[in-house]
């Protein structure tokens, strides 16, 4: 990509990237969804730019989990059990953590991610597994999102402080940018104003207004949570216990405890020169939420050469050579030829369905109607919509053209409503199995979602408004030529041409949702628009297909996000090395 800007090169790595999650490879189980995802396609784009980026996360030697669903749809939990050593290269480097008074090493694991020029960016999954630390404490790099908030916590300190610290033992010691993906890492900051006033041998209680701007400086903040309930909040007195009184009154001093709460996302706005949600509606929300923050967007973006699948893969290298390294290049698409458009994608779909049938034993029809619908298993994303009505569902699948469906995703193993909607989905295919197929695949995960987003012929997505801060599955789908049905939340209030890029459900309001005026929105572009242009008017669907390539595929990614953030964001606290 021409004159693309560079960090200085006097430091290697310059913006160190935080994420309790981070996808990088399908078999390692060390992401639970969207976030982790969104996480490895930053690092991936990253380094396909030659950003100076180093990664920070943790192990989770047992995974989120490995999902089981029964034949009525009950899910049931294992651990994910995997071998770090299969696939990450272990560092000589241990570093001390103080929890509950006493110390608890901390080693790490190394993953190298090579952009598409070499451009290495290293990937450190912290782990607590080590022989020296007390049994309980060797758990708590074990699972993502487990246990209780005590357990929380301890593993936000080894984020946090145990990330800082691991990273001065590799000798990544000038870093510019702290990026705060979510507010898990948030006590990253208290770990730089520690460094600060020991580099100056000066008190904690010393702490000044200039200390805590000088740590701001080098700090962007990342928000994906469009509603409070979502932020990680612990009790002032379980902080006490985990971090020491001390530590405790520097936050209490920063003003990030409210009514004796300590709130990770209000630590994380405190100390960031820059704040951003994660599409422009988004932006609206959290200014909303966070009135006296200064909030920008930046679009999420998903990893175009990851996302896309084989067939199209080599469509565009066949016409569109330089999309690779510059996906600005996608926008060319639109003088792909339509019949290739098509051939690629019937090719994407019987690669799908082979794979649903290697799965359920199942038997799709390549020339059936194919709708999608694969996330994280919770009640806002009410993948039940399309079955709000069943008799209209069975009509316009008998009158108007067959319709099969494919669900994925799976469900925290508290959250009680997401374990509901998977079942839900299992009545509904019990209800409607003589007259339209529906699957639900277990153990949904990054290489299921590759084959889901390119093989499906619609997206569907039906989030309760106002609570998608973005939503990427839209985004993977375009750049297969999938076109989106979606209500207008998050990215596809940006991303939705109508009869374009696909279909809107609903109204583009910022009220919250109606789910009767969206369901009749979804089964009237289903039964009027939709399923007739693609059994009567298929040269006009295939022109949707490569709308949305050409229109979306060539913005919607990963590196056109990271472009952004290197503008607006780290360019400006690459100048002040902490």
């Amino acid at each position: 990509m021409a004159n693309l800007p560079r960090l200085s090169s006097a430091h290697p790595f310059n913006v160190a990237y935080f994420s309790m999650e981070v996808g990088v490879d399908p078999a390692m189980p060390t992401y639970s969804g969207g976030l982790g995802v969104l996480a490895g396609d930053t690092l991936r784009a990253s380094a396909d730019l030659g950003v100076p980026m180093v990664g920070v996360t943790l192990l989770h030697r047992k995974g989120y989990f490995r999902q089981h669903l029964d034949a009525n749809g009950n899910q049931t939990e294992i651990p994910s059990i995997w071998s770090p050593k299969e696939f990450l290269e272990p560092m000589p480097f241990q570093v001390p953590v103080t929890i509950e008074g006493r110390q608890v090493l901390v080693t790490a694991w190394r993953y190298v991610i090579y952009g598409t020029g070499g451009h290495p960016v290293p990937v450190y999954f912290l782990d607590t597994g080590l022989p020296q630390n007390s049994p309980w404490d060797q758990t708590l790099t074990d699972f993502l999102y487990g246990g209780d908030e005590h357990y929380r916590l301890c593993q936000e300190v080894v984020l946090g402080l145990g990330g800082v610290a691991m990273l001065r033992a590799i000798g990544h010691d000038r870093v510019g940018t702290y990026h705060m993906n979510e507010g898990h890492s948030a006590l990253l900051t208290l770990a730089l104003l520690n460094e600060r006033t020991q580099s100056q041998k000066r008190s904690l209680h010393a702490l000044t207004k200039v200390d805590e701007e000088a740590v701001r400086r080098h700090c962007v903040f990342t928000t994906h949570t469009p509603v409070p309930a979502g932020q990680d909040q612990f009790s002032i007195e379980l902080v006490q216990s985990v971090l020491g009184e001390e530590q405790t009154k520097i936050l209490q001093n920063t003003g990030c405890c409210i009514v004796g709460v300590l709130n990770m996302t209000h630590l994380a706005l405190a100390f960031s020169h820059y704040i951003n949600g994660v599409s422009l509606r988004h932006e609206e929300i959290s200014i909303g939420m966070y009135p006296n923050y200064p909030i920008n967007s930046i679009t999420n973006g998903v990893h175009a050469v990851t996302w896309t699948s084989s067939p199209f893969c080599q469509l565009y290298d066949k016409h569109i050579p330089e999309w690779r390294h510059d996906n600005l290049y996608l926008r060319y698409a639109i003088s792909i030829p339509l019949d290739e458009i098509r051939q690629a994608h019937e090719e994407a779909k019987r690669n799908l369905l082979a794979e649903v049938q290697k799965h359920t034993g199942i038997a799709f029809d390549p020339g059936i109607f194919t709708i999608g619908f694969a996330r994280r298993a919770t009640a806002y994303k009410r993948a039940d919509l399309l079955f709000s009505d069943i008799t209209r569902l069975k009509r316009i699948s008998q009158e108007v053209g067959h319709i099969q469906v494919i669900y994925g995703g799976k469900a925290h193993p508290k959250d009680n409503s997401g374990r509901e909607q998977i079942k839900r989905v299992f009545d509904a295919a019990a209800t409607l199995k003589d007259t339209i197929r529906v699957v639900y695949l277990e153990e949904y995960n990054m290489a299921l979602g590759k084959y889901l987003c390119s093989g499906v012929d619609l997206w569907l997505n039906t989030p309760l408004k106002p609570m998608e801060a973005s939503g990427t599955s839209g985004m993977k789908a375009a750049l297969n030529g999938v076109p989106s049905l979606s209500v207008l939340d998050g990215w596809w209030i940006e991303g939705n041409v109508e009869g374009i890029t696909g279909w809107s459900i609903g109204e583009n309001s910022a009220t919250e949702g109606n789910p009767d005026i969206e369901s009749a929105s979804l089964y009237h572009k289903l039964e009027s628009i939709i399923v007739p242009m693609f059994y009567q008017k298929q040269l006009e669907f295939t022109k949707i297909m490569r709308w949305a390539i050409a229109l979306n595929g060539c913005y919607y990614n990963a590196q056109r996000m990271v472009l952004q953030y290197l503008e607006n964001a780290y360019l400006a606290a690459s100048k002040n090395h902490v």
